[in-house]
């Protein structure tokens, strides 16, 4: 009887851990055709100071030359000058389930040569997806967030005056029909795939108690057969399988910018059982004229010699045998038993990899 409450203990002591490390289902997948979609248009920027495009941009010239015809203006490119005047492309996300008439921030960046989009105003642009179709249009006054300001002797600039944003400068014109409320399947999309991970957040899903609604396609994909009560409230459905928590598993992998000397070492990582030894060799070289001057009145020549002093240092490292690590706890203080540095881990984990004492992939960035 005591060990079977023993046994009990350490059931819940194991599951209340896992349970502390969990993610929800929300914050690890998306809900496949929930997404957001790129938006893209070119329009003109009017009211600069003096710091729009010179006469070299052609395209801004011909863009502005091309709107007043459309206004009932006609003029030629040769008669107008733009430095008032700035081409710039407009991009923005258009949201999930986004509604017409509803209102989106557009970023607005110069393409031509312009030196400042401070206080300028965007013209009426309008604003197309992937498919050439218009979804929104954008217009209003920018805001850079920045200035430049300068002589003919220097200047000062701060962040970046050739790119502003318009908050709420878009109205959706067009909206993107998913028929999503009449689905009668959902898929999740994992963003990290791993088949254990997949696994178990279909095995939490069929927890909620709807005779295995949920399956694992691949390490990536797991589709839910909506149940019939839920058909046309699938938001609600949706709430419970987001606020589900499942314990992700990742691979063994540790991380190295040799830029920086940055090491990160994955909660999965293992070293078999090995002997490391790892010292530094150090040289100095010093250099000092010696000067010989002769006495005066003298008929001689002053005389200067390169004195050159080397100093090799090496570490006096022992060969420390290092046993199978059971945890990323003790991997850690396996290694700074060596009292190496970060860089010298790199070139450490490096040897061990290539001994295959090292059970973790080992990536370089």
């Amino acid at each position: 009887m005591k060990k079977k409450i023993i046994f009990i203990s350490m059931l819940i002591v194991t599951f209340l851990a896992n349970f502390a490390y969990a993610a929800r289902i929300k914050d690890i997948a998306d809900i496949k055709g929930v997404r957001r979609n790129q938006l893209v248009g070119y329009g003109l920027v009017v009211g600069l100071d003096g710091t729009g495009d010179g006469k070299d941009a052609e395209f801004t010239l011909q863009s502005l030359a091309s709107m007043l015809e459309k206004m009932g203006v006609t003029v030629k490119t040769d008669d107008i000058k733009v430095d008032n005047v700035a081409a710039v492309m407009v991009t923005s996300e258009l949201p999930p389930f986004a509604k017409s008439g509803s209102r989106i921030d557009v970023l607005v960046s110069s393409i031509g040569d312009a030196e400042n989009l401070q206080g300028g105003t965007l013209l009426f642009t309008p604003l197309k997806g992937a498919d050439g179709q218009v979804y929104a249009v954008a217009q209003g006054p920018l805001s850079t967030g920045g200035f430049s300001a300068g002589g003919a002797g220097g200047g000062v600039q701060k962040n970046f005056p050739t790119v502003g944003r318009i908050a709420s400068g878009a109205v959706i014109e067009r909206e993107i029909d998913t028929g999503f409320a009449k689905k009668k399947q959902l898929t999740l999309l994992l963003h990290t795939p791993d088949f254990t991970t997949a696994s178990r957040v279909t095995e939490v899903i069929n927890t909620l108690g709807y005779a295995q609604m949920a399956h694992t396609e691949d390490s990536s994909t797991i589709n839910i057969d909506i149940p019939e009560s839920y058909i046309g409230n699938i938001v609600k459905l949706i709430t419970m399988v987001e606020g589900l928590k499942v314990t992700p598993d990742v691979v063994a992998k540790i991380i190295i910018n040799e830029r920086t000397g940055t090491v990160v070492m994955g909660s999965n990582v293992r070293i078999s059982t090995v002997a490391v030894a790892h010292g530094n060799l150090s040289i100095e070289i010093k250099e000092s004229p010696q000067v010989s001057q002769p006495l005066p009145f003298a008929q001689g020549k002053t005389v200067v010699t390169p004195d050159t002093e080397i100093t090799v240092k090496e570490g006096n490292s022992r060969l420390i045998l290092m046993e199978p690590g059971v945890s990323i706890g003790e991997v850690v203080r396996a290694l700074n038993a060596l009292g190496v540095s970060p860089r010298d881990l790199i070139a450490i984990f490096q040897a061990m990899k290539a001994a295959g004492a090292l059970q973790a992939e080992l990536e370089i960035i």
